[in-house]
């Protein structure tokens, strides 16, 4: 069963003034094809300028304002509300039209934003959706503040809060999200960031304490939907817990380039047990695959799913290419491993098949190639190739990945088609 991307049904438009540019502004979202993430438009320029939603373009980390992008000098502010929304109502593919540089602070929560989105509808798309899940402890603390925030393995989202300033005004609150259904998220969106102010306004009018202290614990809540908004910002879907003690922008923002380095570094490095059996060796390979040596460029699978399939490539000497590419520097032709990319695909493909050996895998399209590194004699080439989408009328659509010592050499995107070759 895939997980799939979404996107809103049909777009849908509401109005609201800015809080810091007190300027009215209408925003509007749309639906957005597959792996677009969050795209945010100024239809008040002429160019209609975009700015996509990723930490890397925050533009003050420190600010109390808020998320602000920036992008060539173009700002888009106050976002955290709608970014927010946009992860709660699960959603991976938007584009957010605004006609002002600034959100409509609305009442300070994400409730408007959410209904809207529940308005237009959510749709599934295609695509496949891809999740980083916490391998290890990750944390940061602020060393003046005290506040600090962790994450750790899990097998889903699930966000704690707590918050405790140590106040007359408010008691210690707490926050509980795990994101398996939006109807939970409703619950945190109508937090709003107004709340403590609100309070601590009317303690000063009537002195009555208990009628405004943890009244709710909407300062909890609405700290979880500010580290929504950040974490939008990491450009994947997570699974783990995170625990928040008194956060704020500056810690968000730490955690989230902590969390960015931590996928950057392990996001797309497969993990296996060299020692362990592999599912299929090189026999078991030969009666899937028609190739034949010299031309088979696989020479194990170590992990193979419904979407998603490991192989191994021993790169020696002995390499027929290796007379001719080159004597005195082989190395092993760019196409070439290309082709073991989608020989370990049709692997994936043709072990769902019923007799894969009557069935062949074609070229159709390649794109998005890239070669990192070269690949020389003595490397042990380590292929990951993933489903991008369900297959259709036989045709694949693919990604796949070589590493050499958990270094990423070369990268395509591959479309073929499953053919039938003969009855018997």
């Amino acid at each position: 069963m895939f997980d799939k991307q979404k996107t809103i049904a049909k777009k849908i438009s509401l109005q609201g003034v800015g809080l810091y540019t007190e300027k009215n502004v209408t925003i509007t979202f749309k639906p957005a094809p597959e792996n677009s993430g969050f795209l945010f438009v100024r239809t008040d320029i002429e160019e209609k300028p975009s700015i996509k939603a990723h930490l890397s373009l925050l533009f003050n980390e420190t600010t109390d304002r808020g998320i602000i992008l920036e992008k060539n000098g173009l700002k888009i502010c106050t976002s955290k509300q709608v970014l927010a929304a946009l992860m709660g109502m699960d959603l991976d593919n938007v584009i957010i039209e605004l006609d002002n540089m600034e959100f409509p602070i609305m009442d300070g929560s994400s409730k408007y934003f959410v209904e809207a989105i529940e308005k237009a509808g959510v749709i599934e798309q295609n695509a496949k959706r891809g999740y980083y899940s916490i391998k290890e402890i990750i944390s940061h603390v602020d060393s003046k503040t005290g506040g600090e925030i962790i994450a750790s393995p899990y097998k889903k989202l699930e966000i704690v809060t707590l918050v405790d300033f140590d106040s007359k005004f408010i008691n210690i609150q707490n926050a509980v999200l795990k994101l398996k259904y939006p109807d939970q998220f409703k619950q945190i969106a109508s937090s709003r960031t107004f709340c403590f102010l609100y309070e601590k306004e009317n303690f000063k009018k009537d002195g009555n304490i208990s009628r405004y202290s943890s009244s709710s614990n909407e300062i909890a809540k609405h700290n979880l939907l500010e580290i929504m908004g950040y974490l939008t910002l990491i450009g994947v879907k997570l699974k783990g817990k995170i625990i928040a003690y008194n956060t704020d922008s500056h810690i968000n923002t730490q955690f989230a380039r902590k969390l960015i380095q931590n996928i950057q570094t392990h996001k797309y490095v497969p993990k296996f047990d060299l020692t362990k059996k592999p599912i299929l060796d090189i026999r078991n390979i030969m009666k899937i695959l028609p190739h034949k040596p010299p031309f088979l460029l696989v020479d194990k699978i170590m992990e193979l799913t419904e979407d998603c399939v490991i192989g191994v490539k021993n790169v020696t000497m002995n390499e027929s290419f290796f007379m001719g590419h080159f004597p005195k520097e082989p190395i092993m032709p760019g196409v070439l491993q290309i082709e073991a990319i989608a020989q370990v695909g049709g692997i994936l493909v043709l072990n769902q098949v019923k007799n894969p050996e009557y069935y062949s895998t074609y070229f159709l399209k390649i794109d998005k190639v890239k070669f990192k590194k070269k690949v020389i004699p003595g490397d042990l080439l380590v292929f990951q190739v993933d489903l991008l989408e369900p297959i259709r009328r036989g045709i694949v659509h693919m990604q796949g990945k070589g590493y050499v010592n958990n270094q990423l050499v070369v990268e395509a995107e591959v479309m073929a088609k499953i053919v039938k070759i003969q009855e018997s």
